[in-house]
């Protein structure tokens, strides 16, 4: 073979189409002529990476390449019409776009490798505005039942008054002189690797496709405005600490787009007597002596209000006592338990009455 295609792209022979395309993109990246103006051994190396990965990525090529050790007349000159150094760059093709048989790019998205080369210039606008994060504070009951909290947040907004068309409610809409309605403007340009071209949202009608017949007074026909807005936000039971909510549609506009989402990281208050686990709530209560060994009756001071529940006699130490239905909802009119755990206070001294009580009851067995 005059070259080992395979040796130039640093991958085994057997290698998948996906690792013969990475090993190209980093060759690419590192020996561009762009990044190595002064390295004339970079620009030989970016040539035979580009030949090499022309022949590799396409399945006739390679298998007749494997058998015979080259890929057919006129492979990897650099005016064999497969793009510069026999390089095929429909490997790189996106949805919407590509290299097209003439010899031009189509619609490039350089989000790719070659976004890089050309410094990202061509990039298009994003289609939706920025997504905003803020900390909510939550009550252990407000995360327990849910709650509707209201949230001001001053931002870029879309225009009460337009609607986000930028103009005056009921004017006529003008198809845009620039870009001809379609909201956006193909630019061709030419470089050492030919011809491409690259589409950008127009910045005459930030991509509307049209303009209004007369602008909106409030927002000055951009359709968009910075602005104090009152967000109304639903939080649902049983919502955990540090989780996310997403408030959609909800974050910064931008011209001529989509919203952007409102994250709403939650956080919650700790309560005295009770922790979440799952749909139940949990506490440890602590009660007399007396009390477990001859039953009483205990006041707890839940979520919903006090409420008085039995401590049977004999109960032990550590003992778990159920509330049923008194825990988180759970939809559908459900709610979780109270789960109790039992503590049981051991007097620390006795007066000689009850040192004379204890020791007859373990004469007793007790």
């Amino acid at each position: 073979m005059s070259k080992d295609y395979y040796k130039i792209l640093g991958v085994e022979r057997g290698a998948s189409k996906d690792e013969i395309k990475k090993a190209f993109r980093k060759l690419a990246h590192q020996y561009h002529p762009d990044k190595n103006k002064e390295d004339n051994t970079a620009s030989q190396k970016f040539k035979e990476a580009s030949e090499a990965y022309s022949v590799l990525s396409d399945d006739e090529k390679r298998k007749q390449y494997d058998m015979f050790g080259t890929a057919g007349a006129g492979q990897g000159g650099a005016n064999s019409g497969e793009g510069f150094g026999g390089f095929d760059f429909s490997g790189f093709a996106r949805q919407g776009g590509g290299y097209s048989s003439g010899g031009q790019w189509e619609d490039l998205d350089l989000g790719d490798i070659f976004g890089d080369f050309f410094g990202g210039g061509n990039r298009r606008q994003q289609k939706k505005g920025r997504d905003i994060s803020v900390d909510l504070h939550l009550s252990f009951s407000e995360s327990v039942f849910g709650a509707e909290k209201s949230i001001r947040l001053h931002k870029t907004s879309v225009c009460d008054h337009c609607g986000g068309s930028g103009g005056e409610p009921g004017t006529k809409m003008d198809t845009c002189p620039t870009c001809k309605g379609k909201g956006k403007i193909r630019e061709t340009r030419r470089s050492f690797l030919g011809s491409y071209s690259s589409v950008r949202i127009c910045d005459t009608c930030a991509g509307r496709g049209a303009i209004p017949k007369d602008k909106c007074g409030v927002c000055g026909g951009a359709g968009i405005l910075k602005k104090t807005e009152e967000i109304s936000i639903n939080i649902p039971s049983g919502i955990d600490d540090e989780e996310m909510l997403r408030v959609s549609g909800k974050g910064e506009a931008v011209e001529g787009a989509g919203v952007g989402d409102l994250y709403v990281r939650i956080h919650v208050r700790r309560h005295d007597l009770f922790r979440k686990e799952g749909n139940n709530l949990v506490a440890d209560i602590r009660v007399k002596l007396t009390d477990v060994l001859l039953g009483s009756d205990y006041t707890l001071h839940s979520l919903d209000g006090d409420t008085t529940i039995q401590i049977p006699a004999g109960i032990t130490h550590g003992e778990i006592l159920r509330v049923r239905g008194r825990g988180v909802p759970v939809g559908s009119g459900k709610r979780g338990d109270i789960l109790l755990r039992v503590n049981v206070d051991i007097p620390r001294k006795l007066s000689k009455e009850g040192r004379r009580i204890v020791e007859n009851l373990r004469k007793e067995g007790y």
